[in-house]
């Protein structure tokens, strides 16, 4: 299973500098709280309404998660990305649980005694 953080790739990506670490994460963060309540919509019988735009949402996810090295939910943003595209909705809703939980999870471990990002 995918780390949650890389913090080495978060270093190389932030020259070392713990302030910007904190800012990228932070808007992470931020991105996380914008793009989830439509990446795992609540479950709803029938059919997914907007496959491609979640694939979409997806997609900026998991460059974001690269990005940080967010590495779990990168690869599950990834493999929803793919099922959407690929008209696989069981795969998807079988996927999203899995993708909110390693965001939770990736959050709370960003989240400082303060509710802020450390590194």
């Amino acid at each position: 299973m995918e780390t949650l953080l890389d913090r080495a790739h978060l270093d190389r990506q932030t020259f070392g500098d713990a302030d910007l670490a904190r800012e990228v994460l932070a808007l992470f963060a931020e991105q996380c709280a914008r793009l989830m309540p439509d990446l795992v919509p609540p479950r709803i019988a029938g059919a997914d309404p907007a496959p491609e735009a979640r694939a979409d949402l997806a997609h900026t996810l998991k460059g974001s998660a690269l990005g940080v090295g967010a590495d779990r939910v990168a690869a599950l943003a990834g493999r929803l990305e793919a099922a959407l595209r690929a008209g696989d909705g069981e795969a998807a809703r079988g996927l999203a649980p899995a993708l909110s939980l390693a965001v939770d999870e990736t959050l709370a471990l960003l989240s400082g005694p303060a509710g802020r990002p450390q590194t």
